[in-house]
């Protein structure tokens, strides 16, 4: 395979998991509408884990092919990307300021699901050459503890405002269509995704693990580069910010826990530089909101953000 069929497969794979993620909160946003669940809680969960649908289908199929530098690359690599050159863009456009629980609950939540998943990855802790696994009780135990975040979201669903989340209702035979072309687009672009990042690991000679960490999980987290920065233009901060958090939890509770399920992977120690640089970046994320005694991402820490994954993606390069 070239170095442009290649190219092709993961770009035509990634423009076929947007319209697959798209098609299919359409759809099951309608179903959850129809069903009489409250706009807010559509928006909270189906509407916003729609968004890691993406990294969702590229993981199911890199576990099922045993592509572990994919499995894990692309899940770390997407929450970096979301956390600091999301946030760092969507803050620019507009400073963002967040409600006392995103900063005292959901990032905090999203910091205990970072440690809890390198807890439970690193069976042993001996030097950088070690390989643990990511265990189908591993995965139990991370969407139990994605369970428990749900029933959070749904908490907040009875006491927080409508405004924010517009359901369109459609027919049956178009929602059924919706969610049908949704999980073909998901499952054709993951298959495509996964060849061309293969592919192109060969050619370029870098391991899965770069690939996964940079171009998949760029790709897989189109959606929300796209919901945080239109939500900032819009002035609708939480929106912007609560996305980023919740795709973060989705990501290694929910993803990480059904991969484990569908194939127990192998997680080279390696990758603990880069789980321990997005506790970090999770970590500057919960202290800059309490900067100038306020709960907002303002432009010089955003600045301070896309700087720090510019120093990420630098050590990638370097170690690739």
């Amino acid at each position: 395979m070239t170095l442009a069929v290649s190219v092709i497969l993961v770009v035509a794979g990634l423009v076929l998991l947007v319209l697959g993620a798209e098609a299919l909160v359409r759809g099951a946003a309608s179903v959850g509408k129809r069903l009489g669940i409250a706009e807010i809680a559509i928006g909270l969960t189906i509407v916003a884990f729609g968004t890691s649908m993406p990294e969702m289908m590229v993981n199911i199929v890199a576990s099922a092919e045993t592509r572990n530098g994919i499995v894990f690359g692309n899940i770390i690599g997407s929450n970096l990307f979301n956390t600091l050159l999301i946030l760092g863009i969507a803050g620019l456009i507009y400073p963002l300021g967040v409600q006392h629980n995103t900063v005292w609950k959901e990032i905090p939540f999203s910091l205990l699901a970072t440690l809890v998943l390198l807890f439970l990855v690193n069976d042993t802790w001996g030097g950088s050459s070690g390989v643990s696994t990511l265990s189908r009780n591993d995965g139990a135990i991370l969407l139990l503890v994605f369970s428990i975040f749900i029933a959070y979201v749904l908490g907040i669903s009875k006491v927080e405002p409508d405004e924010a989340y517009h359901v369109r209702v459609y027919s049956l035979p178009v929602t059924l269509a919706c969610i049908i072309a949704g999980l073909v687009l998901l499952v054709l672009g993951a298959r495509l995704c996964i060849s061309g990042a293969v592919a192109l690991a060969r050619l370029l000679h870098v391991s899965e693990k770069f690939i996964g960490c940079t171009i998949l999980a760029a790709g897989t987290s189109l959606p929300e580069l796209a919901t945080s920065t239109v939500a900032a233009y819009r002035r609708h901060c939480d929106i912007a910010v609560g996305n980023v958090v919740g795709s973060n939890i989705f990501n290694i509770l929910a993803i990480l826990g059904v991969s484990a399920v569908v194939r127990p992977s192998h997680y080279q120690t390696t990758f603990n530089v880069d789980t321990f640089v997005l506790v970090g970046a999770t970590l500057i994320l919960f202290v800059v909101m309490f900067t100038g005694g306020r709960r907002r991402l303002d432009r010089w820490e955003a600045v301070i953000l896309l700087f720090a994954y510019g120093g990420y993606t630098g050590y990638l390069l370097y170690l690739r």
